[in-house]
């Protein structure tokens, strides 16, 4: 038995952070947890499954309780992670995997519980140069001109805090950086520090 792997991911929007995230968890390597929010639900999403959809008073009751591993306001609503959302699939053995911006990944590493700092992974993914980003960006064709520049000049931001994190991965294609991203949860897996005693 070893415990869970709390595996925290990075990187600016174009990096194929995302869709790393999404395949990892699809495969059945590692679960989301489910994260709470003061907006309503859209169309279609369930509460408990999409989100844990508070009022504003309930999150920020519970902010105060310090509750949240991390939590954000973007746009007039909050955003976090419950610390009991994670902690209780880490201790039960289960990979946890987060998709965070450079702010939620800061409040994460600073949390000094000894579960999350013995779980604790940190990944930036970049993109190999601004060039490769912005045709990225740009053969979304979501986008207009205004949130491509806008969305460039954050990623260029968040790019600096690469050092931050224990490990960085340069993207390459799709495979590529599947099997490097895959490979370091595997790697992590058998690290001794994680491994119980029996």
């Amino acid at each position: 038995m070893r415990s869970g792997i709390l595996f925290l991911v990075s990187g600016p929007s174009g990096s194929g952070k995302s869709t790393l995230c999404r395949r990892l968890r699809a495969e059945g390597e590692a679960e989301f947890s489910v994260s709470c929010t003061t907006r309503p639900p859209r169309e279609g999403e369930v509460d408990g499954r999409d989100y844990h959809f508070l009022t504003r008073d309930e999150f920020e009751r519970r902010i105060a309780a310090g509750e949240f591993l991390e939590h954000a306001e973007v746009h007039s609503n909050f955003y976090g992670t419950l610390r009991s959302e994670v902690v209780q699939r880490l201790a039960a053995g289960i990979d946890v995997v987060m998709d965070l911006d450079v702010q939620g990944a800061a409040q994460v590493r600073a949390i000094e519980d000894p579960a999350i700092r013995l779980a604790f992974v940190d990944l930036f993914v970049m993109p190999p140069d601004e060039q490769e980003l912005e045709d990225r960006l740009r053969g979304r064709g979501t986008d207009s001109e205004e949130v491509i520049q806008l969305r460039l000049r954050n990623a260029i931001d968040e790019m600096s805090h690469w050092p931050d994190y224990q490990y960085r991965l340069v993207s390459a294609t799709r495979e590529e950086d599947y099997s490097k991203f895959k490979s370091l949860l595997v790697a992590e897996r058998m690290r001794v520090s994680r491994l119980n005693e029996s």
